[in-house]
């Protein structure tokens, strides 16, 4: 099996929901009534906090998804589908867009939403979230009637919709009471099918079922993070397991019902016959980041030495995913792909330039910091080797090794003096360009760099209606971020996921999901 996983690893095999030929998942079409119980999740996380404006680690969105909606949502073709609005209508000119609210939906505490929550929790988005800027040209959110919410714009948005369907940093309806407080302070209550149940640190996290959930009864059923969700299950609980052996172990020994795996682990499962594991792509795109805002890694010819060095076969290979090969931020199915253009600076393996570099730039041994984590097995197996590549062209590197919630929070706000950091993204490139803007700005500090060449183009990117212009400026904000080394792409992977037969209704997907799902 080993060395059929490597051949499927090289090969890159791109079907979604790939099934490995172990024990079948449970394809029961429909469950005989909602039969409660507790499905228990082998998570590889925690929970720092619970503020949806906020988030964007998959760790907190599979969990925040399921107590939180917005007015619109991810469909299961990662396409914008309506949640809490029932309808929208775009003027021509695509300045004023015009939501008709769903009625009758109940917040966690029993209120109504109305209008004047959905003004407060945008007009706090505008305030905190990392994803503020794609609202810059917002000159009013209104709420004509408690059912009607109106975004006026300045200037014309192509992508509005699609930034408001986001996973990442997602615009998830709060109670207007919740909306005035400050970022991460805010008590976790949504319209989700779910609620918070209870949260302990490096231990778990239970969510249980809102028993006021108020269904979309006009989806024939669910639809990614959208339609009609059915909650049959009563507990979710996510135990938290940072190692990938001890969510094996779980899963092996009946104590987990869902787990993600590395690839490497699926011998382990030949025998289970109580287990199925199912191969996702897309999954994750793993992405190095080099944060332009502290120390070396200010200097462009810094951050173009590394990006010179990377062997992205070694890196995927040590990663335990299945992957792909694919120079481009996108994947090949998005109109705003081209991978011929990126690959001048994709997997460059070349220690000679990068010494001419780093000659270049004066550098003289001074001290260069990778930040990862111990939750991530790939991210910690991939920075070594990026580690050793630098220490071979002369570079003095320290790896530090936190854990993931440490790890993604110097990620997002860039403290600690880190220059090196990965992670797996996962809706960005499944989203498009709009998407991925605010985690390239506040992962490698673009969003302090004035960097005017690249700001101009996702400027024309996120204003002009005309597609060849947005393809064109697109290519002109991925080229200036690659070619200056904001960011150096690895790797597009899989994802392993395991999950035991007492789970009916499982469908692989970008993200795991516990409504629709019930158990034996």
């Amino acid at each position: 099996m080993l060395s059929v996983m490597k051949n499927w690893r090289a090969l890159g095999l791109a079907a979604a929901g790939l099934m490995v030929a172990l024990p079948a998942f449970s394809q029961t079409a429909n469950p005989k009534a909602p039969n409660g119980g507790t499905i228990i999740h082998a998570h590889v996380s925690g929970m720092d906090h619970f503020d949806p404006a906020m988030f964007c680690t998959t760790v907190q969105l599979e969990t925040g998804m399921h107590m939180y909606e917005g007015l619109m949502m991810m469909g299961e073709d990662y396409s914008s589908k309506p949640m809490l609005a029932s309808s929208v209508v775009v003027t021509p000119d695509g300045k004023t867009f015009t939501f008709a609210l769903r009625k009758g939906v109940k917040f966690h505490n029993g209120k109504e939403m109305t209008s004047a929550d959905v003004v407060a929790t945008y007009k706090r988005y505008v305030k905190i979230s990392p994803n503020a800027a794609a609202f810059a040209a917002v000159t009013s959110f209104d709420a004509p009637d408690p059912y009607t919410f109106i975004i006026n714009l300045k200037e014309t948005s192509a992508v509005l919709l699609d930034v408001l369907k986001t996973p990442c940093f997602p615009l998830a309806i709060l109670p207007s009471e919740e909306a005035a407080k400050g970022a991460r302070e805010i008590t976790p209550i949504g319209t989700g099918p779910y609620q918070l149940g209870e949260l302990v640190k490096d231990s778990h996290l239970v969510l249980r079922r809102f028993p006021g959930y108020v269904q979309d009864t006009s989806a024939p059923g669910p639809d990614g993070f959208a339609g009609r969700k059915t909650a049959h299950i009563e507990t979710i609980r996510y135990n938290f397991l940072p190692e990938v052996s001890s969510r094996v172990a779980a899963m092996l020994a009946g104590a987990a019902d869902i787990s993600d795996i590395d690839a490497d682990q699926v011998d382990r499962f030949t025998n289970a016959k109580q287990v199925g594991i199912a191969k996702v792509f897309p999954g994750c795109m793993h992405v190095i980041m080099l944060q332009s805002q502290n120390g070396l890694t200010r200097d462009v010819r810094i951050r173009q030495a590394i990006a010179a060095v990377v062997d992205v076969e070694e890196m995927a290979e040590v990663s335990g995913y299945a992957y792909k090969l694919n120079p481009s931020l996108l994947y090949p199915d998005s109109p705003y792909y081209d991978g011929e253009q990126m690959k001048q600076y994709y997997n460059q393996k070349n220690p000679a330039k990068a010494k001419e570099l780093l000659k270049a730039a004066g550098y003289k041994g001074e001290k260069i910091i990778i930040h990862t984590n111990s939750n991530y097995g790939y991210m910690r197996a991939q920075m070594l080797v990026l580690e050793q590549k630098l220490k071979a062209i002369g570079m003095n590197v320290e790896m530090r090794v936190t854990d993931w919630i440490t790890n993604s929070a110097a990620l997002q706000t860039g403290e600690g003096g880190w220059n090196i950091s990965m992670s797996g993204y996962c809706s960005q490139p499944l989203l498009g360009p709009q998407q991925w803007r605010p985690l390239i700005y506040a992962h490698t500090g673009l969003n302090k760099a004035n960097d005017t060449e690249i700001d101009s183009a996702y400027a024309t990117f996120f204003g002009s209606l005309d597609v060849e212009a947005r393809k064109k400026a697109w290519l002109a904000a991925e080229t200036g971020i690659r070619s200056k080394a904001y960011l150096v792409k690895i790797a597009d992977a899989g994802r392993t996921v395991a999950v035991r037969n007492r789970v009916h209704g499982w469908k692989p997907w970008y993200a795991l999901r516990n409504w629709d799902l019930w158990l034996d």
